[in-house]
């Protein structure tokens, strides 16, 4: 009976769990440590971004709200008076205009060519390697360079576009002087740059397909087009999402291009054409706050260019699901 009841006692004591006073440190350790870590391995990223993104964002926020000259700094509170002006500023809505006008010819042809692009190279074509180091060479040139050479293509007198169509019976065209001229000029700079790049994305996905599913099509009897657009596409929209949000946020800050198309941006003159045709939001900004040294309006246009990005971004964003999730 005696160790009957030894053996009962000591089953009883081990069943009953232990109090939290009395836990090991290596287990309040390992729940601190399951807890707290992913915060600490995230914290760099929200540290750098508060820094740089979120700061700057709310600073210009703040400046917007102020008479503020580049060089006398704050010359006082002044509310909404900043975008109220600019609300009625002619020249704003001009590079609104200009630089939705240039967001559309030069990215939805860029995607579609992207696209097209990289289902050829999904084809295995011989030499592979050097077709995509070759789609990628215009991104990693100098957008410097790029510029200036299409500036010489895009010529008045002497530019290989102007002797192009007069072969075909077509009179020069300005480009630098009329509005629907220029505007396909530096979207064709924009689409030469960004079209390889996109289309290296879309080749990297398209190559994470399945093949067992155009197998099946295959059998099924479907041809190329018809499982390029029923299996390829919808595979790959998580990749198209993600070039229409970056296309679009790009597209929207465009400076360097129709900057480096202007002469007058050399002698720190430039106003996107003798007739701001092609100027930019960014453009305008740049004259606002580098030019005239008004740093609250160019803070106000860099606000107002913000809320553009995203709300067409996220109107690109629900348009793009739509079509690839009907597809």
């Amino acid at each position: 009976m005696t160790v009957t009841r030894t053996v009962t006692e000591a089953a009883q004591a081990a069943s009953v769990p232990s109090s939290p006073g009395t836990q090991p440190k290596s287990s309040k350790l390992s729940r601190w440590d399951a807890k707290y870590t992913p915060y600490l391995i995230i914290a760099p990223f929200f540290l750098v971004f508060g820094i740089f993104g979120l700061y700057p964002l709310v600073y210009t926020a703040w400046v917007s709200l102020h008479e503020w000259q580049l060089i006398d700094g704050n010359l006082g509170f002044v509310g909404l008076a900043n975008y109220a002006e600019l609300f009625g500023d002619a020249k704003f809505w001009n590079a609104l205009v200009n630089t939705l006008s240039l967001f559309v010819l030069s990215t939805v042809p860029q995607l579609l060519a992207a696209l097209g692009l990289a289902a050829l190279l999904d084809r295995g074509l011989r030499g592979s390697a050097f077709w995509r180091a070759g789609v990628l060479l215009p991104n990693v040139i100098s957008v410097a360079a790029v510029a200036l050479v299409f500036a010489q293509f895009f010529g008045r007198d002497f530019g290989i576009v102007n002797f192009l169509i007069g072969l075909v019976g077509i009179d020069p065209i300005d480009w630098r002087a009329e509005t629907w001229a220029s505007h396909l000029a530096v979207s064709t700079m924009v689409m030469w740059r960004w079209t390889g790049y996109n289309a290296l994305l879309y080749l990297a996905a398209m190559q994470s397909v399945p093949k067992d599913m155009y197998e099946s099509a295959t059998l099924d009897g479907a041809s190329r087009w018809r499982m390029f657009w029923s299996i390829t596409v919808p595979s790959i929209r998580p990749t198209i999402l993600f070039t229409v949000v970056t296309s679009t946020i790009g597209g929207l800050q465009l400076f360097a291009e129709p900057a480096l198309f202007d002469p007058g941006f050399a002698a720190n003159n430039s106003t996107g054409g003798s007739d701001r045709q092609f100027q930019t939001l960014v453009l305008y900004m740049y004259e606002k706050g580098f030019r005239l040294f008004d740093a609250g309006y160019a803070a106000t246009i860099a606000w107002m260019l913000f809320l553009v990005v995203v709300l067409v971004a996220i109107i690109n964003f629900s348009l793009t699901r739509r079509i690839a999730g009907k597809g």
